[in-house]
């Protein structure tokens, strides 16, 4: 996808393509296939931030970079935060519903 069609789509539609790597990388790294997780991981930071350095307000703005430091940490940090996969499975399951709904 190009960075002009990515920025027309709707926020909550960039964010839950943000989700589908998140969850490709969660599931991915459970099964151990780390290299698929990895590749996951990596376009998951990506498209965070692609989506960061476009056209958001700054609540969106503030949203994702919070969500990406969160996932960052959770991944490959020290889990700071002490989030667990339910925490990702249930954020980005909201944004799905939400975005299919307008």
């Amino acid at each position: 996808m190009t960075i002009e069609r990515w920025e027309k789509l709707p926020f909550l539609d960039r964010v839950a393509n943000v989700g589908s790597e998140v969850y490709r990388a969660i599931s991915s790294r459970d099964r151990g296939a780390f290299e698929d997780s990895s590749l996951a991981f990596l376009r998951s930071l990506e498209l965070f931030d692609v989506t960061i350095s476009r056209n958001l307000t700054g609540s969106q703005l503030n949203e994702i970079c919070r969500l990406r430091e969160i996932w960052k940490d959770y991944f490959v940090g020290d889990n700071y935060y002490k989030s667990d996969k339910s925490f990702f499975e249930k954020y980005f399951n909201y944004i799905t519903v939400r975005a299919r709904a307008l």
